[in-house]
């Protein structure tokens, strides 16, 4: 597995159906193995600015990075999300 149990990962698409948004930072909380042909997956728990959980969803390893030195953390409001 390519991100470890409780590591921080960042949305490399968006996921309407949950109001979650490519760049949006999320914490692993599980992971799955895959079957043959398939990629390995996550289980991803998102958060808001005051630690509610906002959404918890499966994503494969393709649909997630690592973040790096170079991005910068921001904020956004439940009424900008994408619907």
């Amino acid at each position: 597995m390519k991100h470890e149990l409780f590591s921080h990962v960042i949305l490399t698409q968006d996921i309407p159906a949950l109001g979650l948004c490519r760049g949006d930072l999320a914490t692993v909380v599980e992971q799955y193995e895959p079957a043959p042909g398939q990629e390995p997956g996550y289980e991803l728990e998102v958060f808001n600015a005051v630690g509610d959980t906002v959404a918890v969803v499966g994503v494969s390893e393709s649909q997630v990075e690592a973040p790096s030195q170079q991005e910068r953390l921001c904020v956004r409001h439940a009424a900008d999300l994408v619907a």
